[in-house]
């Protein structure tokens, strides 16, 4: 199951990192503060998630960098549009005479609409971007698939979603059978709706279809992280579509409920307003993130109180 811990503490930006158990691979999604984040796991990030470009959520990009360079592996950056040219930026402001070009990859996937994801390379020690392909997915690798939606906060917002992958998992007492190689065969039928395929079982041949029965698909956990983003009914219509029935949403809280009039100046989300969604959208578990840094550990106990009353409706 993925696991997700924020990484700033109160009064700090927002960061948070995902991470796939038994496997030391890691996402993160913002570069704000983030005290909390250590250089090994910064080290294990495979993959970085980049909401919108405000200064609170990408300013700590360049302390992800400094832990990554050097590693020879390439990491992913998705973000909203224009993000390849302000990775680019931040990189080409110092002096890289030192690093050798093999030192880090990376792999920026601008997000220009739901179907349109523009695909760059920047290397060192010169930083050039290069267009490589435009695709009409996001991100897939052999944990998760990765959905979005682009969300209002007068600049485009990226709302993410991990969705972990499904697996697939053998009844061994109710088989009677030995184990051997036969159960990965099935298992591949079965992802592969192949019912016809011949399995053989102690030199006796089966169809796979009538061992299906001893298979179980088990459904791949969600967890999601919406970021900034206005209280409007053209967002929360793209919220619902994305998110509904996650079993975990990180979103954006960032005022109480006597400041909404400054969420609304600012196109930002409140505590009820945050609540209200996350309950509309049926999910297991939703946590309320990102709260103003004029706030108070009390403040925050305020809009925690508001955002779960709204959420669970009690």
């Amino acid at each position: 199951m993925l696991q997700a811990e924020i990484k700033s503490l109160l009064k700090e930006d927002i960061s948070i990192l995902i991470k796939i158990p038994n496997s030391g691979k890691h996402y993160l999604c913002d570069c704000g503060e983030a005290s909390l984040l250590t250089v090994k796991e910064v080290q294990s990030i495979s993959a970085i998630f980049i909401s919108h470009t405000h200064i609170d959520h990408f300013s700590n990009f360049d302390g992800i960098f400094r832990h990554q360079i050097g590693s020879g592996e390439k990491v992913v950056i998705c973000g909203p549009k224009n993000i390849h040219q302000q990775v680019e930026a931040r990189l080409k402001s110092y002096t890289w005479n030192l690093i050798d070009e093999n030192a880090i990859a990376y792999e920026i996937r601008e997000i220009v609409s739901k179907d349109e994801i523009n695909i760059y390379t920047l290397r060192p020690p010169h930083w050039n971007l290069e267009l490589i392909n435009t695709q009409n997915f996001l991100f897939e690798d052999e944990y998760v698939n990765v959905d979005f939606t682009i969300l209002d906060h007068k600049i485009d917002s990226i709302a993410y979603l991990f969705k972990e992958k499904d697996t697939v998992s053998f009844n061994e007492t109710g088989s009677g059978f030995k184990k051997g190689k036969w159960i990965s065969e099935l298992k591949t039928a079965f992802e592969n709706n192949n019912g016809d395929k011949e399995i053989e079982i102690e030199g006796t041949v089966y169809k796979a279809a009538d061992l299906f029965h001893l298979l179980t698909r088990n459904k791949g956990y969600k967890l999601g992280v919406i970021m900034d983003h206005a209280v409007d009914k053209s967002n929360y219509e793209k919220i619902k579509a994305v998110f509904g029935a996650a079993d975990l949403v990180y979103i954006e809280t960032f005022y109480k409920d006597s400041d909404q009039e400054f969420a609304g100046i600012n196109h930002h989300s409140f505590a009820s307003a945050s609540g209200n969604i996350m309950n509309e959208c049926e999910v297991k578990e939703a946590i309320p993130i990102h709260f103003s840094r004029r706030y108070t550990e009390s403040d925050q106990e305020e809009i925690e109180t508001a955002f779960y009353k709204a959420f669970r409706k009690n």
